[in-house]
């Protein structure tokens, strides 16, 4: 999506391009250069949707499965901040991206080609229920075939119909996946969960190997094939801007994962959180510089 974020002068506004599985993709790419990481969705053919283009191309993001519809652009939203926590304003009405699990067979080749399919709970939100529908049953076939899913709940009841309509739907998500990666914040208020272990434990529930609750400066709770834990978070003195602060762990955890060291994973994933969240914006490059 275009991106527009405060800057340091009041009342002033940057444009740029981010999304919660953008993001992570932005930030997986920059991690692991000698990885392929590509993205699917649907974008137009305005000028907005070719700034945003290059800029998958400028952070090596492969556009082989991007669908570039006539007549169509690319959904737009604004941050407002307040001592370091973001609100949003969106205009994504009109977004190409929720046509992209419209074709069935493009689909099933980008997940049959690749070893690692990430999205999120605003993947589902912004899909048409039959869209959505087709969508987790290759995600479903994807998973019986080997490939590993990773899910982020992300929780956005603004983009539901419902409450209940946007949990059924999470849980659906966390079904046909291998990985999830909650965080506990938004479960507790949606989920009703009392603790972090009852976010895990549900999910659990469902025969997810890997459950990983974020929280955040408290401790992340895990449970990696049968090994449980909690892993502590170093303490941050000064907030910024915590846009994308759950999108980044996933990329500093998912850029470790295949070391099989779980807590390996989380502290890459806690350490990339905390350096976003000292900055502005969604896409912070010094970040991962650090590494």
């Amino acid at each position: 999506m275009a991106e527009l974020s405060p800057t340091a002068q009041d009342g002033e506004y940057r444009l740029g391009f981010a999304g919660d599985a953008f993001n992570t993709s932005w930030y997986l790419a920059r991690l692991s250069p000698d990885t392929d990481v590509s993205f699917l969705t649907a974008i137009g053919d305005d000028s907005l949707s070719r700034q945003m283009m290059d800029l998958f191309a400028q952070s090596g993001i492969k556009e082989n499965y991007v669908q570039h519809l006539e007549n169509q652009t690319i959904g737009m939203y604004m941050i407002s901040l307040q001592n370091g926590e973001r609100s949003f304003h969106y205009w994504r009405g009109q977004s190409a991206a929720k046509k992209l699990a419209d074709d069935p067979q493009k689909l099933a080749t980008a997940f049959s080609e690749n070893d690692v399919i990430y999205f999120s709970g605003i993947t589902l939100a912004i899909l048409p229920d039959k869209s959505r529908q087709g969508f987790l049953a290759a995600l479903k076939t994807a998973k019986e075939a080997g490939k590993t899913i990773v899910f982020d709940p992300n929780l956005r009841p603004r983009l539901w119909e419902t409450a209940d309509a946007m949990t059924s739907a999470i849980m659906q998500g966390a079904a046909v996946s291998t990985i999830v990666l909650p965080s506990f914040e938004d479960e507790a208020e949606w989920f009703h969960d009392e603790n972090p272990m009852a976010t895990l434990n549900r999910y659990k529930a469902l025969g997810i190997p890997t459950v990983i609750v974020k929280n955040g400066p408290d401790p992340v709770l895990f449970e990696h094939n049968g090994h449980s834990g909690e892993y502590p978070v170093a303490p941050i003195t000064e907030v910024t801007d915590t846009t994308a602060a759950g999108d980044s762990f996933n990329a500093g955890f998912l850029a470790r994962f295949g070391s099989g060291d779980i807590e390996w994973a989380i502290k890459g994933g806690a350490e990339l959180a905390a350096r976003v969240v000292q900055s502005r914006g969604a896409l912070v490059a010094k970040a991962t510089e650090m590494d």
